[in-house]
C-alpha cells in the first residue's frame, strides 16, 4: 500500500463527489501530483470550475456530467483515463470534507519529490563541472535549489531557516561519503604544498582564503595546517621546520603522515605560482562540496518519516558548507592586496616581523606600570605633621 497514491486518489475523489471542495484546494497545483493521469484530472477539474460548470450550482446530488466532463477534459491531455477509473477514485475517498487534509498529504509528497529531483541535478552539475574544470553550473544549480526550498517553505507555511538534523538518516550514512580524488587533483595539491614549502612568502598568496578542508587528501590538509601554523607564528618555512611541526602535532606518531611523505612533497619541485595552484585546489573543493551537499539533501528527501518543515530546514543547513566555500571562492576573484615595499628584508634573511614574532614567545613580558594620573600633579609639601591619635 502506497500512502501517497491513496492520498492522491482521495483528494481527486473528494473533488468528484463534492465540486465545492475545490475552493479549499486553491493552494494545490496539478504538478504536485505524482501520476500524470492525476495531474491531468486535477487540472481538468479546475478548468471546469473556472468555466462555471452547471454542477457547481446544482441543488441536490452532483450530476453525472461533472464526472464525465472531467474525464473528457483530462483525456485531451493524457491517455489511459477512463470513466471507470474516475469511479475508482470516488470509492477511494472516505470522506469528501477531508479533502484539504488529503491535499496536504499530496503536497508533502511533492515537497520530498521536488527536493530529491533538484538534489540530483545539483550532483550532476557538480560532477560535470569537476570534469570540465568549471564551477558555474554547480553554483547556478545550487541557487535554483535554494530558491525552490524557499518557495516550498512558503507553500508549506513554515519559516525557512537552516537547522542541523539531530541524527542523520540511515541513507545518508551510506550515501554521503568522501569523494574519490582524481589524479589531477592529487597532483595539484602536492605541487601547491611544494611551492608553499620551498618559496618564501608563498603562504601570503593563499592563506586568506584556502583552508585545510579544501584538500581532497586528508594528509595534504594536515600538511597545509602545519604550514599555516608556521606562517601564523612568523617562523621560517622549509622542509626541516615542516617536519618538526608535524612531529610536534603528533602526526608522525599516529601514522597520519610519514617522513617519506613530507620528503616527497619537495621532490620534483618545479617553479610555480601558489595562487594558481590554490585556485585549482579551491575549485576542486567547491565542486566536491556541492556534490556532498547534494547527496546529503537527497538522502534527507528520501526519508519519508521526515516532515516537510524539518526537511526544508535540514536541506538549507546542508547547503551551508557550500555557501562557505563559495564565499571564499569569490574572495579569490578579487584583486590581490598591494604588497608593502618599505623596510624590505635583505635576501636570505627572515623578515623582521617574523623574527619579532618568534622571539615574543620566549621574551618575558614587562611588569605592568602603575597607572598615571591624568589630573594636575599636586605641589610637593615640606613636611607632614604627625597625625594626632584620637582618644
Amino acid at each position: 500500500m502506497n500512502p501517497l497514491l491513496k492520498a492522491e486518489q482521495a483528494v481527486l475523489g473528494a473533488a468528484l463527489i463534492d465540486p465545492g471542495q475545490l475552493s479549499h484546494l486553491d493552494w494545490l497545483a496539478p504538478d504536485h501530483f505524482y501520476r500524470p493521469v492525476h495531474q491531468a484530472l486535477f487540472a481538468a477539474l479546475r478548468t471546469l470550475r473556472n468555466d462555471g460548470h452547471p454542477a457547481l450550482s446544482a441543488d441536490g446530488p452532483v450530476p453525472l456530467s461533472w464526472v464525465t466532463d472531467a474525464v473528457h477534459e483530462a483525456g485531451l491531455h493524457v491517455r489511459g483515463l477512463t470513466a471507470s477509473y474516475a469511479h475508482t477514485l470516488i470509492s477511494a475517498c472516505p470522506r469528501s470534507e477531508h479533502a484539504p487534509v488529503y491535499g496536504r498529504m499530496v503536497l508533502e509528497g511533492a515537497i520530498h519529490r521536488t527536493i530529491a529531483q533538484h538534489a540530483i541535478r545539483l550532483h550532476q552539475a557538480a560532477r560535470a563541472d569537476a570534469v570540465q574544470g568549471e564551477v558555474k553550473g554547480a553554483l547556478r544549480t545550487a541557487d535554483v535549489l535554494a530558491g525552490v526550498l524557499a518557495d516550498l517553505a512558503r507553500r508549506w507555511g513554515t519559516d525557512p531557516r537552516p537547522v542541523a538534523p539531530t541524527a542523520a538518516p540511515a541513507a545518508a550514512v551510506t550515501t554521503v561519503s568522501t569523494p574519490v580524488q582524481s589524479d589531477q587533483t592529487a597532483e595539484d595539491e602536492q605541487f601547491l604544498l611544494a611551492v608553499l614549502t620551498e618559496q618564501p612568502r608563498a603562504m601570503d598568496e593563499v592563506v586568506d582564503w584556502l583552508r585545510p578542508g579544501d584538500f581532497a587528501d586528508p594528509a595534504h590538509g594536515q600538511v597545509y595546517r602545519c604550514l599555516g601554523a608556521l606562517h601564523h607564528r612568523g617562523e621560517p618555512i622549509d622542509r626541516i621546520t615542516l617536519l618538526w611541526e608535524a612531529q610536534r602535532r603528533g602526526l608522525l606518531a599516529d601514522g597520519t603522515l610519514s617522513g617519506e611523505q613530507l620528503t616527497a612533497i619537495g621532490d620534483g619541485m618545479v617553479p610555480g605560482s601558489a595562487e594558481w595552484f590554490g585556485h585549482r585546489v579551491m575549485r576542486s573543493s567547491l565542486t566536491r562540496t556541492a556534490a556532498t551537499s547534494a547527496r546529503c539533501i537527497r538522502a534527507l528527501a528520501e526519508d519519508e518519516a521526515l516532515g516537510p518543515g524539518r526537511l526544508i530546514n535540514h536541506a538549507l543547513h546542508a547547503l551551508g558548507p557550500l555557501d562557505e566555500v563559495r564565499t571564499r571562492w569569490a574572495t579569490t576573484k578579487g584583486s590581490p592586496a598591494p604588497k608593502p615595499t618599505a623596510s624590505a628584508p635583505s635576501e636570505g634573511e627572515p623578515p623582521p616581523a617574523r623574527v619579532q614574532a618568534a622571539r615574543a614567545r620566549s621574551t618575558p613580558h614587562p611588569a605592568a606600570s602603575p597607572p598615571t594620573r591624568t589630573g594636575p600633579i599636586p605641589a610637593p609639601t615640606a613636611a607632614r605633621r604627625p597625625s594626632r591619635a584620637r582618644p
